[in-house]
């Protein structure tokens, strides 16, 4: 009797010692928690920041025809946003079968999923039994907690503090707010950060139109991405992406979500992809995207960043920040937190003149002509010369010096001398062969040669520039600035310039205009010789002296781009005022020299100021300025700035008819004649361009709807055709245009027609009284010209 006492006394004590020390663990926990919940243990993000995450969200650039075209992102965090009634209800059913089947329940820890874990999988070692994460601990884990385990006691911690964090998402949050911020949040790999971009990048579209078998496929990557990467180069793991899948699937079948038949013949199916690489490098205008870039993120011009060398950047950077509200616009516009604008996290959205279908005849165009027709051209007429691709003419010292330049100028030789590699060390390294990728217009090749012969391979590859434009509103419609954004970054559409050769001879020709001649005037065309300022007989060629010692009309000299016509207007209208004349135009180019030798396009101007000049020919002598964007908004659909076309009278409205009637002839009498060998029976105005030994090649285009320049050379000026009939710009840069415009007007959901024709007033007579044109009115000027003087 007193042993089974005391064994009930023992078991008394036992009981209270359990009671007891499961009070202690009660009290601990809670201890715990709180100490969590009120940041004395560990991270506990402040209510500010679980109340908005602090998301950088990617801004995305739309095509005027509501297309995005690119993204500005954070490196690895191209993050677009997409709202819950953005996703497919696939996705939704994908992630809450496969992730947490118990979560419209919960409230952010589901209880039985956790013991089931901790006893199967901590005390039984299966791991098969799952896991016990909530997509809300998962999304806390992701947001708050994902660097927080750097030692042994925050690792202990890190599950609590997921469950503490999970809690109070769940009170703040509703269960579709949670599943958003979860799926924008996954970083899908492949620069595929949140849904959206995931969409789009593996199957090409929107997160709402995802198929049940695509959103399984990509919820199975939330489990590991790398693990199930389905475009891995490793076939083990594209394989695993399968058969996570169709693990997905049998998920949404054992959840209720498909049916048994459907979750068989979804499983059925292969792995097929539209795989989309996102790169701000490739896709859709590349250079009109970096462009962008560059300009909405320039700063206020400071003379003392710029070099010496760099002044003519200086002036017309400091021209854009106080005309153009797009030039420097994050410096301009601030949040409602007083804070700049950022492109790269700010989830803008930006609305652009450019059109997608135009964009891509554009980039067609080049292409087609340069990697098909000219490039293969340029190379045949180079083989065998030990100047290649410089002139055959040019010394070989020059040869050598200017291909040491490149040498000097590349990221290699950069590298190596801050690495502090002597010049001799430099040099054996770039004679040295190596395994490489080259571009060329039939993809990329594989091949061993020396970095030294690389930059002479690259240095082959003609460039272009090419722009089209509305004339009446600005709008840039097609921009293309070189022939391979990734190999060939510099820009020749709005930021590189060249001498523009006859295509200068308009603004020549219309100064004529002004100062009452008409096309209708005669000249005899013999050799014009000028004295120049210092003294010197200047005595321009002319390309054929067809109509010697006739008689011709202005309008036959500019159609037949006469130099002896050029050099007679010039000394009646003084290259002063000429220059003065090309400024009001919109060119930027402080340094025009007021010489003789101008009157035939010594001067450099860039494919852009050019079409946005010529504008002034179809808008009745009023210029417009490229516009680029139309509106902004923010992240929440706010509209943040709008712009609109910057607009000046330069010319008279008769003038600008006149130079209209004069360019027409270039076209159905001159020079421009080979675009009618296209197909294109529209009524339109050109002017050809090429300069000295073939180094540029222009073509300037005009349509009642559409004003098109196209540029084409090589990187240097001593890179060029030796022979005019491939090298003059009716050969090298017209076809681009008339390709592109081939494919416009083949476009019937464009809108332009063939059929169009010029505004010119009923019976106007190009030779006859002004005093009868009709007053269009006075467009106010911008002031641009006083920043010129």
């Amino acid at each position: 009797m007193r042993l089974f006492k005391l064994r009930k006394n023992m078991i008394r004590k036992i009981i209270i010692a359990l009671w007891i020390l499961f009070a202690v663990v009660v009290v601990a926990v809670a201890t715990i928690f709180i100490s969590i919940s009120e940041g004395w243990i560990g991270y506990m993000p402040p209510v500010e920041e679980l109340e908005n995450p602090n998301y950088k969200f990617a801004t995305e650039i739309f095509s005027e025809d509501g297309k995005v075209m690119g993204t500005f992102s954070v490196e690895k965090n191209n993050r677009v946003y997409s709202s819950y009634s953005d996703l497919s209800p696939y996705i939704i059913n994908a992630l809450i079968a496969t992730e947490d089947v118990r979560f419209p329940k919960h409230s952010g820890i589901d209880a039985k999923a956790l013991t089931r874990a901790i006893i199967k999988r901590g005390l039984f070692g299966q791991e098969s039994a799952g896991g016990g994460s909530t997509i809300s601990q998962q999304l806390a884990k992701q947001l708050f907690t994902k660097e927080v385990a750097s030692n042994t006691l925050q690792r202990l911690l890190q599950k609590p503090i997921e469950w503490v964090i999970a809690v109070k998402l769940e009170r703040y949050y509703t269960k579709e707010e949670i599943l958003t911020l979860y799926l924008n949040k996954f970083d899908f790999l492949n620069n595929a950060v949140g849904i959206k971009t995931a969409a789009y990048t593996y199957f090409g579209c929107e997160p709402k139109d995802l198929k049940i078998e695509q959103a399984a496929m990509l919820i199975g990557m939330c489990q590991n991405p790398s693990r199930y990467n389905p475009v891995s180069r490793n076939q083990k793991i594209r394989d695993n992406s399968l058969g996570r899948r169709n693990v997905v699937l049998s998920q949404m079948c054992k959840a209720g979500y498909i049916t048994t038949a459907e979750r068989d013949s979804l499983q059925a199916l292969p792995l097929k992809l539209a795989y989309n690489r996102v790169d701000h490098k490739e896709g859709l205008a590349t250079y009109f995207r970096e462009y962008l870039r560059m300009i909405m993120t320039a700063s206020k011009p400071d003379k003392s960043n710029y070099r010496g060398w760099q002044m003519q950047k200086f002036y017309e950077d400091s021209i854009a920040w106080e005309t153009d509200p797009l030039y420097g616009w994050c410096k301009k516009n601030k949040k409602k937190d007083g804070t700049n604008y950022n492109i790269y996290t700010d989830g803008l959205k930006i609305y652009t003149t450019i059109d997608s279908r135009m964009q891509q005849y554009a980039e067609e165009a080049v292409s087609e002509h340069l990697g098909e027709t000219l490039q293969p051209q340029f190379f045949k007429e180079k083989v065998g010369s030990k100047n290649a691709p410089y002139a055959r003419a040019l010394p070989a010292s020059k040869v050598e010096d200017l291909l040491n330049r490149a040498m000097k100028q590349s990221e290699r030789y950069n590298v190596m001398k801050g690495a502090g590699a002597s010049d001799e060390e430099i040099r054996k390294a770039f004679n040295k062969p190596e395994e490489m990728t080259v571009f060329s217009w039939a993809g990329p090749k594989d091949t061993i040669m020396t970095p030294m012969d690389s930059i002479r391979y690259y240095k082959h590859f003609l460039r272009t520039g090419f722009m089209s434009m509305d004339p009446m509103n600005g709008h840039v419609k097609a921009y293309v600035g070189g022939p391979d954004y990734v190999n060939f970054k510099y820009d020749m559409a709005m930021v590189g310039r060249r001498q523009v050769g006859s295509t200068i001879k308009p603004y020549l020709y219309t100064l004529a205009m002004e100062d009452g001649f008409s096309p209708c005037d005669q000249v005899r065309h013999v050799e014009q010789t000028l004295i120049t300022e210092t003294g010197e007989p200047w005595t321009p060629r002319n390309a054929n002296n067809k109509r010697y010692g006739e008689m011709v009309t202005l309008k036959w000299g500019l159609a037949n781009s006469d130099n002896w016509i050029s050099a007679y207007l010039i000394n009646k209208v003084t290259p002063q005022a000429l220059v003065r004349l090309i400024h009001s135009f919109g060119v930027r180019n402080k340094d025009i020299p007021a010489v003789y030798s101008l009157s035939l396009g010594a001067c450099e101007i860039s494919v852009g100021e050019m079409v946005s000049a010529y504008t002034a020919f179809v808008n009745k002598g009023v210029r417009v300025s490229p516009l680029f964007v139309t509106r902004i908004e923010d992240s929440e659909g706010n509209v943040i700035s709008t712009f609109a076309p910057q607009m000046n009278e330069v010319i008279s409205l008769s003038s600008a008819y006149k130079m209209l009637v004069m360019l027409r002839a270039v076209i159905n009498e001159g020079t421009g004649g080979r675009v009618r060998r296209y197909g294109i029976t529209a009524d339109m105005g050109g002017k050809t361009g090429t300069t000295n030994d073939n180094s540029d090649a222009w073509f300037m285009g005009i349509t009642p709807s559409l004003v098109s320049g196209c540029w084409v050379g090589g990187d240097e000026r001593d890179i060029h055709f030796g022979a005019m009939s491939n090298g003059q710009g009716a050969a090298a840069a017209l076809p681009i245009w008339a390709k592109y415009m081939k494919k416009v007007y083949d476009d019937p959901n464009l809108g332009y027609s063939q059929k169009q024709t010029f505004d010119l007033p009923e019976g106007f007579d190009p030779c006859g009284d002004d005093s009868e044109l009709p007053d269009e009115g006075i467009i106010e000027e911008s002031g641009l010209d006083d920043l010129f003087n």
